[in-house]
């Protein structure tokens, strides 16, 4: 049976060759390993392996993960990559290192006036809903521009890039089209002004051609962890 380590020399190796395929720039791609749902002691394990950046989904859930991994603190880099309510923001504020689901300015102000003094600016994305559907979060795309301004003015907050969760497809020219849109937003956000350097696009089944379409940072789980 396969160790994490194993996958996560797979899941490795097709970014890579992803990079090469797509003719990017050799470590232009960053693997964000989704941990939600999955125990404290898969993390660790993957940490041993040699991966430091984690994606969750829960508050709750993440904030029982860091107390038990409060040791490894300084070789965890999380991201919160759900949605986040009014009454999360102060948790989130305090004990992650990036947001990347910024869809609303009241949960950017609060982030921002939550963010404690003595910690870097919270690394932010704003998140897109390029396909329209109504069960996504995310701002619709001629509005992400007016937010994205708003975001890149709070001190506490250092607006990096767009974040999406394209309708999951099988067939690959429909996986490119809503990358495509995605990528769009991102690179219209740059030719605004705004000194945007993350793309936060794909999946495990899309990697590939999320790396085709710019993305800098992959949101993999399932090739890592297995199902849910």
């Amino acid at each position: 049976m396969a160790t994490i380590s194993d996958k996560l020399q797979l899941v490795g190796g097709r970014i890579r060759a992803a990079v090469s395929q797509f003719a990017r720039p050799e470590g232009s791609v960053t693997l964000l390993a989704v941990s939600k749902t999955f125990p404290a002691a898969t993390i660790r394990e993957a940490v041993a392996a040699g991966q430091h950046r984690f994606g969750e989904n829960y508050v709750q859930e993440a904030l029982d993960k860091m107390a038990e991994l409060a040791d490894l603190r300084e070789q965890i880099e999380w991201h919160m990559i759900g949605p986040i309510q009014s009454n999360k923001t102060r948790a989130v504020a305090e004990h992650f290192d990036w947001v990347h689901t910024v869809d609303r300015l009241k949960i950017a102000q609060r982030l921002n006036d939550q963010r404690p003094d003595h910690l870097p600016p919270l690394q932010v994305c704003v998140q897109v809903n390029t396909s329209g559907e109504e069960s996504k979060s995310g701002i619709a795309p001629d509005e992400a521009l007016a937010l994205a301004r708003e975001v890149a003015d709070l001190p506490r907050l250092r607006l990096r890039g767009v974040m999406a969760l394209p309708a999951p497809s099988a067939n690959p020219a429909e996986q490119s089209r809503q990358l495509a849109a995605v990528r769009a937003v991102y690179e219209d956000l740059r030719a605004q002004g705004l000194p945007l350097d993350t793309l936060s696009m794909g999946m495990s089944s899309d990697l590939e051609a999320a790396v085709a379409q710019g993305s800098t940072m992959v949101r993999v789980g399932t090739a890592l962890f297995g199902q849910r």
